[in-house]
Order: structure tokens, then sequence, then C-alpha cells
């Protein structure tokens, strides 16, 4: 009889691209397997709760397709087609076609791409160290955070604000733009805790029916972009009726009386026109977060999904500086913490070898980059030769049209550092085995906390794969890149930045398992004043001169208001694209990670698209039919679902599939375009527009799926 496999718990962090960063208790089965994955109960934000995604992580980790040795194309393009080589081969490889393009095109013909799959830094951002050594071009990421984060800061000054473990002593709490229930599970966690403990009342603020607006106690269904019109009518309301703190603001904000004589004519019926919501429900709203001073404002991620997404930020914002909820326990607002932190990052990513006059390429914008735009280019040459990380620009990028010529180019070298058979390693030259976040060491910084963690390697990879760092490390030596970091371990960089940022030890770290960075009480709040110069709350934003790192103006951004408004900057819907189309978040999914596991296939079942009931019987579509989609940008086709609560002339479709689940080997981001988004770019994901038409096999493609689900 066989002895049972011993289990043991081990600490960790999720490194995966979301707010919640959680800490893990993660069960380690016969030492080099891993069982159910758990929250760690004593952390103060995770408090034991983990999406059901990574509890099952053991399916991502151990999945039978993952990637474990280096691959070679030997067919087109696309095709998947490679042979395994040996490590030292595919190095070779890389670091050749690399010297190759810079010796005939310059440094900047290189150009290593890479983005969030993994939020460890390490792991992440070491990339840069080889960018600046090299002076490859370098790498503008604002494809997520670029439009909202700008909002934020113009009226705050820097990326902080309230401890989310206040809400436990918050009245109200608004979840405006993200999904909770769905994508950011802790959040929900402490609102309904708040509510059950001692009655507060939870707003949730989005463009369709979620799980979280059916949870919450005032639930605001708008059209998608009219975020700006609510705020200004919650806002206008409040100095009516009395409830705006004048005390506070003539002490910690700009222009009260502007904003007061500007808003005179936001009525809600003026905002009931442009958002689609009652009079009454604004009226409640505000009413609400107006006698409530102990209001949390959670401002989500779909703010940056928006055109007009940057102005909609700063006119939510203001609301919390107009009640003077800032100068409360428990009130005041959080986009994301990133600015708590103050780790000095130079070794992390070679900021001691950046040189500012190399040209940074927008994440956004790769498609028209690799299809020779010249604007795209900062007017230099063609990039010859990439390496990409932690992203799946095939998949995530938009207008996927563009992109997927960019990549099919054959004079491009392309290497994909991957864990499995991604859309873009199909595109790749040469494909490299990458380890998962439980197979090595990595620090993380989160954006729905304040705590620096660190989660040391828990089992042995399998044989093949390799981390960024040792990728990194090992091209250096190829390429002739010189810097001490390269030859440090992920611990040895981890200890040292620890160390001069002022935020001790590795081993001090490793011990706490996290460390709790929130400035003091008055700092958070900005009691002591607000990060602008004048120390004032910034009514009227300045756009040119928010303090965000970026590299320029672009997109319409003189038109941006200055003073809270609705800018109607927004791709309309009109008669040849009567919908609007949002590419929201699935909940089994997280952007184009978890595609692979089984469990989030089976309850996602397929790419779908949820559409009024009413809409569908106009077009003559049935449950289960297929349509198509489009506009200038492409075409795709999905199967359309009814949701009796959507927004008639609104369509969603949620989580980002691999392209070939779609019946024509087109993702969603097919419609979905590239512009620059005002005022410093972004990708405005959720703000497309589409006609739609029924399609030709629907009858067939229905009667397909009747048979199935009979069987």
């Amino acid at each position: 009889m066989n002895a049972p496999l011993a289990i043991s718990r081990h600490p960790s962090v999720c490194p995966h691209d979301c707010p919640s960063v959680c800490a893990l208790d993660v069960e380690v089965i016969g030492g080099n397997r891993i069982g159910r994955v758990y929250g760690a109960p004593d952390h103060p934000y995770t408090q034991g709760v983990v999406c059901a995604k990574v509890a099952r992580y053991s399916e991502r980790i151990h999945h039978p397709d993952r990637l474990t040795w280096p691959l070679r194309r030997v067919g087109p393009k696309g095709s998947a087609q490679f042979v395994p080589i040996s490590w030292n081969e595919a190095l070779d490889r890389v670091a050749e076609a690399f010297l190759k393009a810079e010796r005939e095109s310059g440094a900047e013909s290189v150009w290593p791409y890479f983005y969030a799959g993994t939020m460890g830094l390490v792991m992440r951002d070491g990339i840069d160290r080889l960018t600046h050594v090299k002076r490859y071009s370098r790498f503008f990421g604002n494809i997520c955070v670029g439009i909202a984060w700008p909002g934020y800061i113009a009226g705050t000054g820097r990326m902080s604000g309230v401890s989310p473990a206040e809400m436990a002593k918050s009245d109200v709490v608004v979840i405006w733009g993200t999904n909770a229930a769905a994508t950011q599970v802790n959040l929900m966690t402490h609102a309904m805790r708040a509510r059950k403990e001692h009655g507060a009342r939870i707003v949730a603020i989005d463009i369709y029916p979620t799980e979280t607006m059916r949870q919450a106690d005032l639930a605001l269904q708008l059209r998608p972009g009219t975020d700006g019109a609510l705020a200004c009518a919650v806002m206008h309301a409040l100095f009516r009726d009395g409830l705006a703190d004048r005390d506070y603001m003539a002490r910690y904000t700009d222009e009260p009386a502007a904003l007061e004589a500007h808003l005179s004519d936001r009525t809600p019926a003026w905002a009931s026109a442009i958002t689609g919501l009652k009079v009454e429900e604004i009226e409640a709203f505000a009413a609400l977060v107006g006698r409530h001073k102990r209001t949390f404002f959670r401002l989500g991620y779909g703010f940056s999904r928006q055109r007009n997404g940057a102005a909609n930020m700063h006119a939510a914002l203001c609301i919390p500086a107009v009640t003077g909820a800032w100068a409360h326990e428990g009130g005041g607002a959080l986009h994301a913490s990133s600015a708590v932190y103050k780790l000095d990052r130079t070794l992390i990513q070679g900021l001691d070898a950046l040189d500012v006059s190399v040209r940074r390429l927008d994440q956004s914008r790769v498609g028209e980059i690799l299809t020779g735009d010249r604007d795209a280019l900062k007017g230099g040459g063609p990039v010859k030769a990439m390496l990409i990380q932690n992203t799946n620009p095939m998949v995530v990028a938009p207008d996927q049209e563009t992109v997927r010529r960019g990549f099919a180019r054959e004079d491009l070298f392309v290497c994909v550092h991957e864990q499995f058979m991604t859309d873009t390693a199909r595109f790749a030259d040469v494909v490299l085995p990458a380890t998962m976040f439980l197979e090595h060491d990595d620090i993380y910084t989160a954006s729905a906390h304040q705590h620096l963690q660190f989660a040391r390697k828990t089992i042995d990879p399998p044989e093949g794969c390799r981390s960024n760092h040792e990728v990194i490390s090992a091209l250096a030596g190829r390429l002739g890149a010189e810097h001490r970091g390269f030859d440090m371990s992920p611990r040895e960089i981890i200890d040292e930045s620890l160390r001069v940022s002022g935020r001790g030890t590795l081993a001090e770290l490793e011990a706490a398992r996290w460390l709790d960075c929130q400035p003091p009480f008055e700092e958070a709040h900005f009691l002591d004043g607000f990060a602008h110069g004048d120390g004032k709350f910034h009514f009227r934003a300045d756009w040119a001169n928010v303090p965000y790192d970026h590299d320029g103006l672009c997109g319409p951004w003189r038109g941006l208001p200055s003073l809270p408004d609705h800018w109607a900057a927004n791709e309309g819907a009109d008669e040849a694209h009567p919908f609007k189309l949002a590419t929201s978040p699935a909940r089994n999914f997280l952007n184009s990670s978890f595609n692979q596991t089984p469990t989030s296939l089976a309850r996602e079942v397929r790419p779908s698209a949820l559409m009024h009931p009413g809409d569908m019987a106009e077009l003559g579509l049935r449950e289960g039919d297929v349509m198509r989609l489009g506009n200038a940008r492409g075409e795709i086709r999905l199967h359309v679902r009814p949701s009796a609560g959507a927004t008639r002339g609104v369509i969603v479709s949620e989580g980002l599939w691999d392209n070939r689940d779609f019946l024509d080997g087109r993702g969603v981001n097919t419609l979905t375009g590239a512009d620059s988004v005002a005022p410093f770019g972004g990708a405005a994901f959720h703000d497309v527009r589409v006609w739609v038409k029924p399609d030709a096999a629907r009858a067939t493609v229905g009667e397909k799926d009747a048979a199935e689900a009979a069987s």
C-alpha cells in the first residue's frame, strides 16, 4: 500500500494583473506539485479570500500543454509549426538576430516588449535593464492605466488614496467602473462586511447589469462614457441642497466658486438625458453621498477604457472633494496605491543606464509601429527584432488586423518567452518556455491595497523552463550588455532595492510576509495638503502639466474640459454603426491568462455577446444564434445571449479569448481602436461603435447548439 503524499502549506503572492495582488497559502503535495490555493487569512486585505481561478491554479501550472522546451519556427508565421532546439541554440539565435538588427538598422530597431503577465517587479521590469544598457527602443506601457491615471492625478497630484481597510468605518461604499464581484472579489469582501457589521450602503455604477450591480443597494446603470455627466449632476445637487462642505473646499480645494457656477446648469435632468439614468436615481445618489461624509469612492479601471475616461475620472474624483469626505476616516477615494511604496527601482530596471533621448514606443500602437507608421515610430526606422515577455499582443492589443499584418512580416524577428502557445507565440521565430510565479522569487506591489509583499520560490519548474531574469541575463552576456544586475540573483536584487529604499531587508520582509506602506492618516487623506504645488485639490485640471510619466500630449487633448463636465469625445453610434460595444472582463479569465484551464473554459463556454432582447428581436436573433459585428477596422462573428437588464444599443462581450476560439479566427479586439487617447495615450477598449447583422448560418448554428445541449 502506497503511503499518502505529504501536503504542506507555503506562503506566496498572486502575480497576475489584478489590483488585489492577494497574499496566498499554497498547498504543496509531495514536494513538487501544488494542490488547492487559498487566500492568506491574516493578510489585512486578502483576509482568506481568493478568486476561484487562482484557487484552482494547479490546472494552470501542471497543464499538459505547458511549454517546456525551446522551439524554432519551421513553417509560415502564425502556423505554430516548430521544432525543439536546445537552450543554447535558442539564445544564440535570438542574440544573433538582435545583433544583426543593431548592426544593419541601429539599436533602436530592437524593441523589447512586455507588460503585466506577472506583476513581480524583478520578472516584469528586469527587461528594462537590457533595454537601457543596449539603448534599444524603450517601451511606453499605457494600455491599462494611461487614460484613468492622469484624470486622478489631475485632482490629487499623486496616485494614492485611502486605505481599503477604512471601509470598515464607511457608511457608503461607491464601486464605480469595476465589476468587483467578478474581478476584485476582495473589494466585495470588505464592502459586504461594512454592510453587515454597521449597515453601510453599497452603490455600484457600471454600463451593464454585472454581479456587483446585483449585489448593490443602489445600482446605477448608465450609458457608456457618460460618467462625467453623472458626476456633474451629483455635484450640482450637492451645491443646490446645501450638502457641499464649503469650509473644507475653502481650505483644501482650488476654485470651488468657479466649480459651483460652472455646474449651475448641469442638473439631474440634464444628466438624465445623457446617461439614461432616471432623475430620481441621480438625486438619490447625490443625497446618499451628501448626507454621509464617510463615503469611500473605489474608482475602477473601467475609466481607462473610454476616450473621455480621463475627464470622467477627474469628474468622479471631484465629488468627495465637494462633500469633504477626505477629512473623515472611511471617506475619500482610491484608484491605485502606486505612490505609497517609494521603492528605488534603479537596480531592477537599470535606470542608471537610462538615456531619455532614445525613442519610447507606445504599446497600444504596436500594430501601427510594426506596419511602419512614421508617427508611431517617432520618425525613426522600423522595428526589426522583438523580445516579448509577460504579454500576448496578438490577442490583447487593439486594432488586431493591423497587429496581425505587423507580426506577419517576414523581415521581423520575434522571440516570445511564454508559458503556453499563445496567439503571439504562434507568430514567433523562437519560443522560450517560462517559469510561473511559484517557480521563482519575486517582490510585489499592489494597487488595491498598500502592502509590499515577497514570494519565494515554492516548487521547481519543469526541467526546460527558465525565468524572465535568467533569460534576460543570459541574453545580456551574448549581446555584450554589461550591468551588475545581470550577475545578481533575484533575491540579491530585491534585498539591495529594499535597503536603498529604506524598506528594510529581504530577510525582514520574508519573515513578515508583507510590509504596510500606507502613510499616516493625515497624508493618506491629504489633510497635510494635496500633492500639487499649491497644496490644493484641483477642480480645474491643468492637463498639459499633470505630473504623470508620459511620452507627450496626444489625441484631442486641447478639448479636455478644465472643470468637470461631460466631454463628448467618444466614438459615437451613428446610422451606419448603431451599437456600442464594450469588451469587458470575464469572471474566469484574466486578460488572456487562464484561457487554457479546463474549468475556466467550461464556465465561460465560448466567445459570445450580451444584448438586450428587444435589440435581438429587431434583428431577428435568437439565443445562441451567430451575429456579425463590424466597423472600419474589421469584422467578427459571435454567438449572442440575451440580457434582460442590458441597455438598448449596448453590446458587451466578456473575456479575451484566443483568436482561434472565434468562428473566423478573429478576436474581439479586431474592432477596437488604437488611436492615441487624450491626454497621454492609451487604448479605449470599451469605446467601440459597430454594426450588427444576423449571420447567414445562424439557423444551422442554433440547431447545432440545441442538438449538442440535448445530447
